[in-house]
């Protein structure tokens, strides 16, 4: 994580301006009204859909900077421009840097000697930098640095004897280059049913750590049942779960009594996109994960009174943008912001993409 000197900004092509509406002191457009003309307006919109929009949402700091990644090296080296993986799980950005050039790739293997590759946000295991190095590739690693976290804590935690166990979602790429960093003594727990068959010894010195993309709600449950029956089980000196998964997902929970139905922008693939709609559907709101307006299921939103949207840290904000003109244009004339700081937070490019 870079705040400070040596932090680099990366916003890129896939930035895009917030309407008037979501900028701070912005005036609302005709068909939208804040919160100034709320009250004026109550007798006419009574029956109207209202839109409560999330904020945070929308991309985090390391996926910014895994696409700006791949967007320099383009630049830089022209097409091809290898990509083991998704770079991130989102199909709109994938498809939008497929087109400018970036060929995706399962594994280096599909990859000629002395090329380009971009190693996706979700990190990789050890032995794919082996192989890169093997075969002379222009490595360049847009891992996030929170993923990079995790890994150094499995790799140090190993190598002082402790068994880790690792909650997250088994075939996940992040899971899999995780595990990958000691694979001989981790072992993977994805629910409480995986807990109570978990054996463990108790003379050995044991670590809970956590896949990044979580929700803090559902892992706190896993990690109170295995220190219930690991009392031994030590946890790492700060949170795995990364900042903006955690702050989209209270977004989600501060708007929830507020609202009738949230649609999550996401693809079905973006782990912390699905846990933004069980964080809704755990508090009784019904919430579906689209990839765009024409996902959209107009049944869903019948006598809905109050719609949130919100995004996944993979999502592009043209793609919330899209959703909400869907929703203007099926009557909707009352479009807020939730009132949030922003994150603040950027990472300083991978080498050689900066």
């Amino acid at each position: 994580m870079a705040e400070g000197p040596g932090a680099t900004a990366v916003r890129g092509a896939f930035a895009v301006a917030r309407p008037e509406w979501a900028r701070p002191g912005g005036e609302a457009p005709r068909g939208a009204v804040g919160s100034q003309r709320a009250a004026a307006g109550a007798a006419q919109t009574e029956a109207r859909m209202q839109v409560i929009v999330a904020k945070p949402r929308g991309f985090c700091a390391g996926v910014e900077r895994a696409i700006r990644a791949v967007e320099l090296a383009l630049e830089r080296h022209g097409t091809p421009v290898y990509v083991r993986k998704e770079i991130v799980h989102n199909l709109h950005v994938v498809q939008r840097l497929r087109e400018r050039g970036a060929v995706f790739v399962d594994e280096l293997d599909e990859i000629p000697e002395g090329a380009v590759v971009v190693l996706s946000a979700h990190g990789s295991p050890p032995e794919v930098y082996a192989e890169a190095a093997r075969r002379g590739l222009q490595l360049i690693d847009a891992t996030c640095p929170l993923v990079h976290k995790v890994h150094a804590e499995v790799r140090r935690y190993s190598q002082r004897g402790y068994r880790i166990i690792l909650i997250g979602h088994a075939g996940h790429d992040e899971v899999i280059g995780t595990m990958g960093q000691a694979p001989d003594v981790t072992v993977l727990v994805e629910t409480l049913a995986d807990v109570a068959r978990l054996e463990l010894p108790a003379e050995r010195p044991g670590v809970i750590l956590t896949q990044t993309t979580l929700s803090q709600d559902d892992t706190a449950e896993i990690v109170a049942a295995l220190r219930a029956r690991f009392p031994h089980l030590e946890l790492p000196p700060s949170d795995d779960i990364c900042y903006a998964t955690q702050n989209r997902q209270n977004a989600v929970k501060d708007m929830a009594t507020r609202i009738d139905v949230l649609l999550v922008v996401g693809s079905q693939n973006s782990s912390n996109s699905r846990r933004l709609t069980e964080v809704a559907r755990a508090r009784g709101v019904p919430a579906y994960l689209i990839d765009g307006p024409e996902e959209i299921d107009p049944a869903w939103l019948a006598g809905a009174r109050r719609v949130g949207v919100t995004s996944g840290a993979s999502a592009p904000e043209d793609v919330v943008l899209g959703v909400l003109a869907y929703l203007r244009a099926r009557g909707c004339d009352v479009v807020e912001e939730m009132a949030a700081p922003d994150e603040g937070v950027v990472f300083s490019l991978p080498r050689f993409a900066g």
